[in-house]
C-alpha cells in the first residue's frame, strides 16, 4: 500500500502541474484525426505531454507507447484526473475499441505498425460494422472480400459509420466465405480511409448534426497484413470488439465529457428550480435527482468491479449490462436537465435561446439514438438472458 501511496502522490503532483486549465471540464477530447488540427494550445499541450508520459492509453505496455499500468494504478490515475476535472487527452475508437482488439489478437507486427500510432495520436479510426440489412442481426452482413494473394478487395456498403468522414483507417467486418453459415465465413480487415474505393456520404441527423455516415466500398483494398485473427473467424474478433466497446472502461476509468456534465446535474437543479441552504427546492424534483445520483454512483461501481474481477481488464459478455443500464442513465439525465427548466428546456430559437440551452436541446436529441447504437438494447437483453443469467433460448 506504501508503494499506491507514493503513485497517488506523484501522480497527483504531477497532473497539477501538466494540466493545463483549459484541458479541465468539459471540452475538446482529440481523436487522432489527420483531418482535424487542435487549435487550442491548452488542449494541444496536454496531449502531448500525456504521450510522453504515456498516458493516451495508461494500462497499454510501454513497448507499444502505453503506460504500462496496473489495474489500481490506473483507477488512482482516474480518480486524481476526476478530482481536477482532467479531460482525457485522447479518446475515439483508436483507444477504446480497436486499440485493445488489436492487442488482444494481432500479431506482434501489427501491435508495432499500428498501437503506437494509436497511442501518439497519429490516426482516428471508425467502424464498419453495421449495413442497410445488417443492423441488430449483424451476422447477416453481406460486404464482400475477396482474396487476391498479398490483399483483399472489398465491395459493399456500411452505414452509420461513425466518424467516418474524419477517420484514417477503419476496422470492417466482411464476408470472405459466402457459402459458409451467416456466423461464419466473416474476416475482420483494418483497410486505409484516404483511397479511391472508399466514398463517405454523411447522414444528416434530427438535431442538425452529420456525426454519421453511409459508406460504399468500389473495389477498395486490405493488405492482407492487416486481417486480424483468422481468415472467416473475424465474428469471434468482431464481438470481443463490441464487449471493450459496451464495457465502458476507457470512460470508467479516465472520465468523460459526458461524465463531467452529470456530475453537475445537483447544480443544473440549483440553478434551474432554486434552492434553500443548497437543498433543492421542489421536492419532487429533489427526490428524481437523488434517485439518479444513487443510480449513477451504482452503475459505476458496478463497472468498477465488473473491470477488477475481469481478466485482462476488459469484461465479457457482462458488458452488455452496462450497454443497456448506461444507455438509459444517459437518457434519464438529460430528460431531467431539459424538463426542470420548464418552457425553456427545448430551446432552438437563435434570438430567445442560450447558447447552452441550446446545445442542452441538441444533446437530448442526439441521446435518443443512445438504446439503439453500437447494439441496440433489446439485442443488450438477450446477450445478457443468455450470456450471464444462462436462460435457455
Amino acid at each position: 500500500m506504501t508503494d499506491l501511496a507514493e503513485f497517488r502522490a506523484g501522480t497527483r503532483a504531477w497532473l497539477e502541474a501538466n494540466c493545463p486549465p483549459g484541458a479541465r471540464g468539459p471540452g475538446l477530447i482529440p481523436t487522432g484525426s489527420t483531418k482535424v488540427e487542435i487549435t487550442d494550445r491548452d488542449t494541444r499541450v496536454w496531449l502531448d505531454r500525456m504521450i510522453e508520459k504515456g498516458w493516451t492509453a495508461p494500462d497499454w505496455p510501454k513497448e507499444y507507447g502505453g503506460g504500462g499500468l496496473n489495474k489500481l494504478e490506473y483507477s488512482i490515475l482516474a480518480e486524481e484526473m476526476k478530482r481536477i476535472e482532467a479531460r482525457p487527452a485522447l479518446g475515439g475508437f483508436g483507444v477504446m475499441m480497436i486499440g485493445p482488439t488489436i492487442l488482444e489478437f494481432g500479431t506482434e507486427q501489427q501491435k508495432r505498425t499500428h498501437i503506437p500510432r494509436i497511442t501518439r495520436a497519429e490516426v482516428a479510426w471508425c467502424q464498419g460494422y453495421s449495413e442497410p440489412g445488417a443492423g441488430s442481426d449483424l451476422a447477416s452482413l453481406s460486404t464482400r472480400a475477396e482474396d487476391r494473394g498479398d490483399h483483399f478487395v472489398i465491395n459493399g456498403q456500411k452505414v452509420w459509420t461513425s466518424g467516418a468522414h474524419l477517420a484514417d483507417w477503419m476496422f470492417i467486418l466482411v464476408r470472405t466465405d459466402p457459402n459458409a453459415p451467416k456466423h461464419q465465413g466473416i474476416s475482420f480487415l483494418l483497410l486505409p480511409m484516404d483511397q479511391p474505393g472508399i466514398t463517405v456520404r454523411p447522414i444528416r441527423m434530427i438535431n442538425g448534426e452529420a456525426p454519421f455516415n453511409a459508406t460504399f466500398f468500389d473495389n477498395a483494398v486490405a493488405a492482407k497484413d492487416d486481417l486480424i485473427g483468422e481468415l472467416n473467424k473475424g465474428w469471434t474478433v468482431g464481438k470481443r470488439l463490441l464487449q471493450h466497446e459496451r464495457s465502458g472502461m476507457g470512460e470508467l476509468m479516465m472520465g468523460s465529457t459526458g461524465g463531467v456534465v452529470e456530475e453537475r446535474l445537483v447544480d443544473e437543479a440549483r440553478s434551474a428550480l432554486g434552492h434553500d441552504g443548497g437543498r433543492i427546492a421542489d421536492p419532487v424534483w429533489r427526490s428524481r435527482v437523488a434517485a439518479h445520483e444513487m443510480n449513477r454512483h451504482a452503475y459505476r461501481l458496478a463497472q468498477r468491479r465488473a473491470v477488477e474481477e475481469s481478466e485482462g481488464g476488459t469484461p465479457g459478455p457482462v458488458s452488455s449490462i452496462f450497454k443497456l443500464y448506461g444507455s438509459e442513465l444517459q437518457q434519464d439525465f438529460y430528460d431531467l436537465t431539459t424538463r426542470m427548466r420548464g418552457t425553456r428546456g427545448f430551446s432552438t430559437d437563435l434570438q430567445t435561446a442560450t447558447a447552452e440551452e441550446r446545445e442542452m436541446t441538441s444533446l437530448w436529441l442526439h441521446y435518443r439514438a443512445v438504446t439503439i447504437y453500437s447494439g441496440s438494447n433489446e439485442i443488450q437483453r438477450n446477450i445478457i438472458a443468455k450470456r450471464v443469467l444462462g436462460l435457455p433460448d
